[in-house]
């Protein structure tokens, strides 16, 4: 029973494609589609903490914690289903829903998600299959986009699995047309994970592209990608990226593990922090209904995200290396700067810092504000000094104070 009221759910929505007196939609133009995303997208996706176990309640549920948790009024906006929520196509083509998780079908959630003032973010992949094993998109993009555009997706991720050859430019040039010609405006999430170096040719095609293979709760994986990379491990490959983020296409580290546990309370931290200064997307893996305070106090850090999301759109650069502590540094608006000491070592860091040695800020002063302790610290005239906890960071916003000096007082 539950399989047919999702089979006649899909006829209804797709009967205007069928009728001689259906309007067409009108597509968007190249300009209308770079539009999106002037800054970094911000939501949540179920696949980090959930894999396949999706359905319309969780995703229901999430949007009813991201509202009453207070991550909307943060910034966060997308509630995603990842992969597993479709499990065949019906006789003419069309992507059909899983029955048994998806009863209502999948506008019906996304109507729900739009109630909530939230948006609606939807999985597909290149192959004929997903990664997880279920229908993917080879042959039916253009069907596809219809029916995202009808049951009102907001948000594509578009995965690079079973895709038979495919190259990946004609892949992903293929789905962007067929999202601009279904009419609605829907930022496209490019998942190939880095393998053919899509900040040289993504800019236009889509909003925001993996750089690497999947993320893990873990820190360190080193050269090992069983159960996904580290935080180190991506910061690391995104490190020389910078040139090729800006508004409206971002460099993706893929999704943040904030609260799933594999983390210490300081690496959470950091992981958060890193992120922000690589004007990476915003989107959390973690449990919403039932998180911590803990961590609903990193993920809605309004100053933090406020460096992430500022609409200069640069992405941090290493600025400064002592060996195993860094010193990265964010281009602002208003000429101000976010600086982020990283402590990458097993130790505590005794950081005792002239941060007029920092060359980007060429001896202008600055007033210093601590980011996770929401206070000033003091002035760019006197050393910064802080103790950073192993794994651990000092994020730092920079505001003119005045005039600039050369020399310290």
């Amino acid at each position: 029973m539950k399989r047919i009221l999702c089979m006649l759910a899909i006829a209804a929505l797709m009967q205007p494609a069928f009728s001689q007196t259906s309007q067409k939609a009108t597509p968007l133009t190249q300009e209308q589609f770079m539009s999106l995303a002037k800054t970094p997208p911000m939501g949540w996706n179920s696949w980090n903490r959930f894999n396949c176990n999706v359905s319309e309640k969780l995703l229901m549920e999430t949007a009813d914690a991201m509202v009453s948790s207070g991550m909307k009024d943060a910034g966060y906006e997308y509630i995603i289903v990842d992969d597993c929520w479709q499990v065949d196509r019906d006789a003419d083509g069309w992507i059909v829903c899983d029955p048994e998780r998806f009863p209502h079908g999948i506008k019906y959630v996304a109507d729900y998600i739009h109630s909530k003032g939230l948006k609606f973010g939807i999985y597909s992949c290149v192959g004929e299959k997903t990664c997880a094993g279920r229908p993917g998109s080879q042959g039916h993009e253009f069907q596809d986009a219809l029916f995202y555009a009808r049951s009102g997706v907001d948000y594509l991720k578009y995965d690079f699995c079973y895709k038979n050859q495919a190259n990946s430019w004609n892949a992903y040039h293929t789905m962007r047309e067929a999202i601009k010609t279904a009419g609605r405006p829907i930022v496209f999430s490019i998942c190939e994970w880095g393998t053919t170096k899509p900040w040289e040719w993504a800019e236009g095609m889509g909003h925001l592209w993996r750089t690497t293979y999947d993320i893990g709760d873990r820190w360190d994986r080193g050269e090992s990608k069983e159960g996904g990379l580290g935080v180190i491990n991506i910061i690391d490959a995104n490190r020389d990226l910078y040139p090729f983020a800006g508004p409206g296409h971002w460099n993706d580290p893929d999704m943040l593990e904030v609260g799933n546990g594999g983390l210490t309370p300081a690496e959470n931290v950091s992981h958060f922090s890193m992120w922000c200064m690589l004007a990476a997307p915003l989107i959390s893996g973690n449990d919403l209904r039932s998180m911590p305070q803990e961590t609903l106090a990193i993920l809605t850090n309004k100053e933090a995200i406020a460096v992430d999301q500022d609409p200069l759109g640069v992405q941090a650069h290493v600025s400064v290396e002592m060996g195993d502590k860094q010193v990265w540094v964010k281009k602002l608006s208003n000429d101000e700067w976010a600086v982020c000491f990283f402590n990458r070592s097993e130790k505590e860091w005794g950081l005792n810092y002239n941060m007029m040695d920092i060359p980007e800020l060429d001896g202008g002063l600055y007033d210093v504000r601590d980011l996770w302790e929401h206070k000033n610290i003091g002035k760019t005239d006197r050393n910064v000094v802080a103790t950073i906890p192993s794994h651990g960071v000092l994020m730092t916003r920079l505001t003119p104070t005045a005039v600039k000096s050369k020399g310290r007082r």
